[in-house]
């Protein structure tokens, strides 16, 4: 897998990429916007680590620009703005996941794993519809009333796991478990971003929002 680094502190940066390397990936590090406008632009790559506190810019408005273009592979930002209102920012902008510094390199490397695998992992099935809903999981595509949704690699795994539970009320620690494979942490808010967001996406379906709230469950697919 070819992954992409934007950070600006050396060392920092070169720990990242020791370790990506170690694992066998094919790893590109750059220190700035500019020079990671130049990378994706040049070759593509798999999934992207992305600080925000970059020299020439913000992260986060590179991320912008990224996801308006019709990049849709993960990019996992790694920040020392930890605050809640930061993560849900990023999170909302179309990061797939976001891990504030100081961090764990064994737990960057599991996370990345995680979104790499669901990334690539092979379908059960070709197709999964529900009401005006159309996700192809081979072409990794989504649908809804006909027309193309854009969808992030996290995204896309949520509203597959929902798909696949048509019936099914999930509760927020099985979600956590399935799709980041960590404990639910009630202070991200992590799970109500990402519903939040199908749902304005697939807004189209009718006047019932795709996913409904079960109140102290979880969420089910409506």
């Amino acid at each position: 897998m070819k992954i992409l680094i934007v950070e600006d502190e050396r060392k920092v940066g070169r720990f990242i990429e020791q370790a990506f390397t170690e694992q066998a990936h094919a790893v590109r590090l750059v220190s700035s916007c500019a020079a990671a406008r130049d990378a994706l632009a040049e070759s593509p790559y798999n999934a992207v680590v992305l600080d925000l506190g970059l020299p020439d810019g913000d992260g986060l408005e590179l991320l912008r620009e990224w996801r308006a273009a019709g990049f849709n592979e993960p990019v996992l930002i790694l920040s020392a703005r930890d605050a809640v209102e930061d993560r849900i920012r990023g999170l909302n902008l179309g990061a797939d996941d976001y891990l504030p510094k100081p961090f764990s390199i064994d737990e960057l490397l599991a996370r990345m794993r995680s979104l790499l695998r669901r990334q690539s992992s092979g379908p059960r099935v070709t197709v999964l519809e529900h009401r005006a809903v159309r996700l192809d999981l081979l072409a990794r595509t989504a649908w809804c009333a006909g027309q193309p949704v854009e969808l992030t690699s996290r995204e896309f795994a949520l509203l597959e796991l929902f798909l696949q539970n048509p019936r099914r009320v999930l509760t927020r620690t099985l979600i956590a478990e399935r799709i980041w494979e960590a404990s639910y942490d009630l202070e991200t808010n992590l799970i109500e971003v990402y519903v939040r967001r199908l749902r304005q996406k697939f807004a189209a379906v009718g006047d019932e929002p795709i996913i409904k709230t079960v109140r102290g469950t979880g969420y089910q697919l409506a």
